[in-house]
């Protein structure tokens, strides 16, 4: 993932594309505190999964700011915010669709054999393990939530 990033960072200074170049830097430094908050702690750098989870809460972030700033009136940089939550995008694993999601939950109820909303943490964790980064938790916790009732 990070030589992805580097030559993605790379082919954006060559071809001067100054938007995806300060996005691309914006996330080696995010990654680059992340190795540096893990070295303090005397652990290894991050993996791929933590990558993904960094760029996941990068493009939440950025999604939250755009709201924010069409709700100010400033669409200006709400379009800023979408333009870096694609480029974000083109490294996270493909998402799962809303249906496929659905299927995923009510495969891994009928899996663990859950049966109401005790379970429901049990099946948001393997939820997480065997989907990370390719799902919304937020929406899936809600269908989970639904088909435990």
């Amino acid at each position: 993932m990070r030589e992805k990033l580097a030559e993605a960072l790379k082919m954006a200074v060559k071809s001067q594309d100054k938007r995806r170049t300060a996005t691309l830097r914006l996330i080696h430094a995010a990654i680059h505190d992340r190795d540096i908050a893990h070295r303090g702690a005397g652990k290894d750098p991050v993996s791929d999964e933590e990558i993904v989870q960094i760029l996941a809460k990068m493009v939440k972030q950025r999604e939250e700011s755009a709201r924010l700033y069409e709700e100010g009136c400033r669409v200006d940089l709400a379009l800023q915010e979408r333009e870096e939550i694609e480029i974000i995008r083109d490294f996270l694993p493909k998402q799962l669709g809303e249906e496929d999601v659905k299927v995923a939950c009510r495969h891994v109820i009928d899996q663990i054999g859950a049966d109401g909303l005790r379970d429901m943490g049990r099946c948001m964790a393997v939820l997480k393990e065997k989907f990370p980064g390719k799902m919304d938790f937020g929406k899936a916790s809600g269908m989970v939530k639904e088909m435990l009732k």
